[in-house]
């Protein structure tokens, strides 16, 4: 099973959460403030980050972008657990980085059922052709095995949603994918996030290729995206 860092200024709440774990089989790491929350992570590597977003010492978007900013934080899945339920706020938490967004208050079976989800989805490399890790498209470069992508020969960070999500479009690179289907590719079947989840997904996907100078995404308004037409490396 899974060690789950479990980040919440609320006892309670943290005691309700840790026995849902437990009892699933995980490891449960407990913080009560955000600077505790990175001074265990620092010490301990977790499968997974539960992370409040009201939290004493730094908040959990801070805590969500300083992970993000690590090599042991840049592909570790991060559900957000929040009492803020406004979209603005569930966009700005998957915009700096995170994968998931539950509510509270909140069932516990359904979160302990969203940390499996993430957790399979970082287990199970994405389909790729028979005998071979690595997917290429133009300059990108996905190696299934390693969980890294690359630019050319830049690597870009990218976390396990978003690692998803371009495996996706790179295994069909002239379909192009509904909201829909690439949410049953990232999350699993029957799973329900909204569109702009989606959206702010591969926002963060173009973002980082950017910043290498690429582009790995092309947006086909009124359907969906589909992997861009990149040149290959000269």
């Amino acid at each position: 099973m899974a060690t789950v860092l479990l980040v919440d200024d609320d006892g309670h709440i943290r005691e309700v959460v840790r026995f849902a774990l437990e009892r699933a089989g995980h490891t449960v790491v407990e913080a009560a403030d955000g600077a505790a929350a990175l001074e265990r992570f620092s010490e301990q590597p977790v499968d997974v980050v539960v992370l409040d977003i009201v939290l004493p010492e730094l908040d959990g978007l801070e805590v969500c972008r300083r992970l993000r900013a690590t090599p042991a934080g840049a592909a570790v899945p991060i559900i957000f657990l929040s009492s803020r339920d406004e979209e603005f706020d569930r966009v700005l938490g998957l915009e700096l980085g995170g994968d998931d967004y539950v509510t509270k208050p909140f069932s516990p079976r359904e979160l302990v059922a969203r940390v499996k989800a993430r957790l399979r989805r970082v287990a199970t490399p994405p389909t790729v052709a028979p005998d071979s890790a690595v997917v290429r498209h133009g300059q990108v470069r996905l190696d299934t095995e390693q969980h890294r992508a690359f630019w050319g020969d830049q690597e870009v960070a990218l976390t396990a949603t978003e690692f998803a999500l371009l495996a996706a479009l790179l295994n069909r690179p002239g379909k192009v994918y509904t909201r829909t289907e690439l949410v049953d590719r990232a999350y699993g079947l029957g799973y329900s996030v909204t569109d702009r989840t989606v959206d702010s997904h591969v926002r963060r996907i173009r973002q980082k290729f950017g910043e290498a100078g690429g582009d790995p995404v092309e947006t086909v308004y009124g359907v969906g995206y589909r992997a861009a037409d990149v040149a290959p490396a000269a």
